[in-house]
């Protein structure tokens, strides 16, 4: 059951939350994951997901890993939901970024964001915000897509 008011110690944790996510790598492997990793498909998403080689995999870890720990706090109760969802975008940012391939992901790994998508069906706040997030994303990709026909075109123009 949702809290409808937030006590100090909530606020307290979403403040250290926030503090962890103005750590220099966290930033970073933040930009990295929001910004420039866009995958498709399932492979490219493994590219990275699977492979401790590739230099983005910590990144990726790092950043999905510090999400799924967040969500896990509201589950267990340590912290508001209501303030949380208030307070936290990302973590339903990118479960929507990659909901087309979510299917294919869980596939080989179940657990994956497991914690946020309970968020969303357990707490009315954090289904509304995912909704939100799930249209910004569509015109995200539509805008993406348009982009790059208008530079392919671009380059083909170029070559001819």
């Amino acid at each position: 059951m949702e809290r409808m008011l937030a006590t100090p110690a909530d606020a307290e944790i979403i403040l250290k939350l926030y503090q962890l996510r103005t750590e220099a790598v966290m930033r970073e492997a933040r930009a990295w994951i929001g910004g420039e990793f866009w995958p498709a498909t399932i492979e490219e998403f493994n590219v990275v997901a699977e492979n401790p080689a590739d230099p983005h995999n910590a990144w990726f870890r790092q950043v999905i890993t510090y999400w799924e720990m967040a969500a896990a706090m509201v589950l267990h109760g340590a912290v508001s939901a209501e303030l949380f969802v208030d307070c936290n975008g990302e973590g339903f940012f990118l479960l929507a970024k990659f909901e087309p391939i979510l299917e294919a992901i869980r596939e080989k790994n179940p657990g994956f964001l497991i914690k946020t998508s309970e968020l969303v069906t357990r707490f009315s706040a954090a289904a509304q915000r995912y909704e939100l997030t799930l249209k910004m994303m569509a015109n995200r990709r539509r805008s993406m897509a348009a982009k790059l026909e208008t530079a392919e075109a671009s380059s083909d123009a170029v070559k001819a």
